[in-house]
């Protein structure tokens, strides 16, 4: 079967949901990817879809005029003191939206009790037809994919999952058999760029490249034919491009387009 392309949020940060929903349409993408709430871990607000009806009215009709459909929505962080239904109004507003997938971090060192938040957040997400996808991030509580697979597996959620990143895969060792960790039924989709073969290992470094550093597919150095070789042939790739530069040289349409080409580009030379 042909691979499903996703936009991710981060590729076009810079434009409204209704705008890139519409970009993602015409640029050939099967879906698209929005944030609603903040990636940092504290310090931000709630993204205006979540907040202002007329945003959230905007995107809908975008949806329906271009049968585009909304991949994964951002982001759900597990923190210590977080109780499930605190994300009420989030999956409210994934559910309108008619997304499929939740990004999650762990941003808890304490894995017995991220396994039962993560199982009470699954099980309140599935009520809401979504999937909950734990992504390891090296900065995080979820630092890889073996402490992500732990974690899902003892939620014991059918629709948990385990979300692999290519740039957070390869700065925690790019080795294939982490990725052979993560059972196929728990993988809905995965993340797809490039980034600098060398690189500060702090998490400043990595959190400076992860949000604003990454390269298009084939301009770096992670090795992105054995990443999606080893993840299955049925799942979205979301195209995950957070790069300043990028953002500041080209139009987001230019974006769209390069980012889905590069993409393409890697896939059809495995």
């Amino acid at each position: 079967m042909d691979r499903q392309y996703a936009l991710a949020f981060l590729t076009l940060p810079d434009v409204a949901p209704a705008e890139a929903i519409r970009i993602a349409a015409e640029t050939g993408y099967s879906s698209v990817g929005l944030r609603l709430l903040p990636a940092a871990a504290s310090g931000e607000r709630p993204y205006p879809i979540m907040t202002d009806k007329a945003v959230l009215a905007e995107a809908r009709a975008a949806l329906a005029e271009t049968g585009m459909r909304v991949g994964d929505v951002e982001i759900a962080r597990l923190k210590p003191e977080t109780k499930a239904t605190d994300f009420r109004a989030f999956l409210d507003c994934a559910a309108a939206l008619g997304a499929a997938n939740i990004l999650v971090a762990g941003d808890d060192t304490d894995h017995a009790r991220l396994a039962q938040t993560f199982a009470a957040f699954a099980e309140l997400a599935a009520a809401y037809g979504l999937t909950a996808d734990l992504e390891f991030m090296p900065w995080t509580g979820v630092r890889n994919a073996a402490e992500a697979v732990a974690i899902v597996k003892a939620a014991g959620q059918a629709n948990g999952g385990v979300l692999a990143d290519a740039l957070h895969w390869d700065r925690t060792g790019g080795r294939i058999e982490d990725l052979a960790l993560i059972p196929p039924e728990t993988i809905h989709y995965f993340q797809l760029c490039d980034a600098p073969a060398e690189y500060d290992p702090s998490d400043v470094g990595l959190i400076e490249i992860a949000r604003g550093g990454r390269l298009l597919p084939g301009q770096g150095g992670i090795d992105l034919r054995a990443f999606v070789r080893a993840l299955p042939e049925t799942v979205p790739a979301s195209i995950e491009i957070a790069n300043v530069g990028f953002n500041a040289s080209l139009s987001p349409r230019a974006r769209a387009v390069q980012a889905l080409a590069a993409a393409k580009a890697v896939i059809a030379a495995l």
